[in-house]
């Protein structure tokens, strides 16, 4: 039994399957349209969420199976204080595989350790993203071709963004990858990221204040918003949320075949003027996070179509 509670849990050879599985899955539906008939995914969502979970039931729902679950710590016994280790070994007989999302970093693995049933990290707090990791590799892997050899620009909140840190983890496993980190000074990187993965492993990087400075030079464009709710207080969210936007001009400067990527939700960081342009691919992003889910539940569960 194999779970997925960090990006790195599968090797390069293991991703690539699973992302040819995905483009399978895209390309003929209807041969994984029963797959999971008889088997029940537990969606486990302590946190708010709309597109992971959502794509998730999705997924399982697409592949013949069912679901069940909460999207609220409100509304399970976590509100009357029943542990993480206890939720997950009840869910256990209760279902065939669960995704948990939790704000408290940790705690997708600490259920793993204790369930019956392979467990999917759906987001940890600030931490990791596994989920939402492949969905951008699935993204820039069908429209690009490839992994290796780009120039990923990553900007906004590059401190507390769990789909960066755990994208960053992803991507420097592939030959010739180079980033730009554009955020303000107070949401760089954490140092860990930059000491102990970027700089250790000798992956050319470099740090810039200015969207403009960074664009003409990049192959992929990921922007993120500036997360209220990893802030202490509110007058630092509200000087830092409009620090970056994405707006017609700006793209101007860009590579006529670079790729924006978001993970969703914006709040104000692209304008909506970029929607039309056909380098922003966001939605189609969303898109693929339900292919590379319905992957993921296949693989997990050993099932072979």
């Amino acid at each position: 039994m194999r779970h997925l509670i960090s990006p790195l849990d599968f090797s390069v050879e293991e991703l690539d399957r699973l992302l040819r599985l995905a483009n399978d899955i895209e390309q003929h539906p209807e041969k994984y349209a029963h797959a999971c008939e008889g088997k029940i995914l537990a969606t486990c969502f302590y946190e708010p969420s709309t597109r992971t979970r959502l794509s998730f039931e999705s997924a399982m729902l697409h592949l013949g199976g069912k679901v069940l679950g909460f999207s609220d710590a409100a509304n399970s016994s976590a509100s009357k204080g029943e542990s993480v280790s206890d939720t997950i070994r009840v869910i256990s007989e209760y279902a065939d595989i669960c995704a948990m999302r939790h704000p408290k970093e940790g705690a997708p693995l600490v259920a793993s350790e204790k369930a019956t049933i392979p467990v999917i990290n759906a987001g940890d707090g600030g931490h990791q993203h596994p989920t939402q990791t492949l969905t951008d590799l699935l993204t820039i892997y069908s429209l690009k071709g490839r992994l290796d050899h780009l120039t990923i620009g990553l900007c906004g909140d590059l401190k507390f963004g769990r789909t960066v840190h755990s994208l960053i983890h992803a991507l420097i496993r592939y030959p010739g990858i180079r980033f730009e980190l554009i955020s303000p000074e107070e949401l760089r990187v954490p140092s860990n990221l930059h000491d102990e993965v970027l700089v250790r492993n000798n992956i050319p990087f470099r740090e810039v204040v200015k969207l403009e400075d960074a664009l003409p030079a990049l192959d992929i464009l990921y922007m993120t918003r500036v997360q209220r709710e990893r802030f202490f207080n509110e007058e630092d969210y509200i000087r830092m949320k409009d620090f970056y936007i994405l707006n017609k001009e700006k793209m101007e400067l860009a590579p006529k075949d670079m790729l924006v990527l978001h993970p969703l939700p914006r709040v104000n960081e692209i304008s909506v003027e970029v929607d039309d342009d056909p380098r922003a691919v966001y939605f189609k992003q969303a898109r693929y996070g339900v292919y590379v889910r319905m992957a993921l539940i296949l693989t997990l569960l050993e099932i072979e179509v």
